[in-house]
């Protein structure tokens, strides 16, 4: 091909604007329920909540069931059911650095598509509405499963493959308990010991000066025969984590965490400057990062 044929072919091609990407560290401000949304992306492997769409969404769409799942199959971001129901998926292989933008997207492409159709959700969405902008927000109505056949239709599971891939699905999950003790506290049982993980609500810093303060005073663990782990970040909150003897069940640590709680609102109610025992404490856990989820 010429020079010339091949510099009128670059003009008269449609020019691809490129889609940038924009972080957000924290994705889920503003909704009432941002650390439940949290442990719901990074904690809990089994679990829905049904969301409410705006009016304008029910006008245009009309009134589609919506569900907001922590997982769908093969990790996809969304799915419709023949019936009409769509359900998005927080736990998803591609994203973007906006997860409420991903989320949002990925629900409105479900709602575009026809009931029983798969669902096309591009990588990178670029600008549009985001979770806060095409919901009606509360509190989340959270149902926790044991497994995942909560994805499936009546009668799906007799499919001899579906039910092969359900129980693949089904045995990589660790039990996990959601605790009535806290918000978006929640107990689960890993290989050989167990954790209480807890998305607390707070500003990082002043989260972080609580714990050190109850760290000096040598009260941040959940009592006998636990220890404090660590803490990591998940979407600009701080998530403690503390080990725990794996044969106590969930229910043993409601009232640990509920006395735990206490002791943690009324560090937090402190106003005076952390003292050096509290300021080596709060050194001391920036130094115990965790990165597992």
């Amino acid at each position: 091909m010429s020079k010339r044929r091949k510099s009128q072919r670059a003009e008269t091609a449609p020019r691809r604007d490129k889609v940038r990407d924009i972080f957000v560290p924290r994705p889920f401000e503003g909704l009432v329920d941002e650390p439940e949304w949290i442990a719901l992306r990074e904690l809990v492997p089994a679990a829905s909540a049904p969301l409410r769409l705006t009016p304008a969404l029910i006008e245009e769409f009309g009134d589609r069931p919506a569900t907001l799942a922590t997982v769908l199959p093969m990790a996809a971001p969304a799915m419709t059911k023949p019936d009409g129901r769509v359900l998005i998926g927080l736990q998803r292989h591609q994203q973007s650095g906006d997860v409420s933008r991903d989320l949002a997207e990925a629900l409105l492409c479900a709602l575009r598509t026809e009931p029983g159709e798969q669902v096309a959700v591009p990588g990178l969405p670029g600008p549009g509405p985001r979770l806060q902008d095409i919901l009606v927000d509360g509190p989340l109505e959270i149902s926790m499963h044991e497994g995942f056949d909560f994805w499936l239709d009546p009668g799906a599971a007799d499919d001899p493959t579906v039910q092969a891939s359900l129980e693949r699905a089904n045995a990589a999950i660790y039990p996990t308990v959601r605790l009535s003790a806290a918000k978006a506290a929640y107990w689960c049982q890993v290989p050989e010991k167990a954790h209480v993980r807890w998305v607390l609500p707070e500003d990082e810093d002043a989260a972080l000066d609580a714990l050190a303060r109850l760290g000096a005073a040598g009260t941040l663990t959940l009592g006998e025969r636990t220890k404090f782990a660590g803490m990591f970040r998940a979407h600009g909150r701080l998530v403690p984590v503390w080990d725990l003897p794996e044969e106590t069940p969930a229910t043993d640590w409601e009232d640990p965490v509920a006395q735990f709680a206490k002791r943690y609102a009324e560090a937090l109610a402190a106003t005076d400057p952390l003292d050096a025992a509290g300021r080596r404490s709060r050194q001391g856990l920036l130094g115990r990062q965790l990165t597992l989820r």
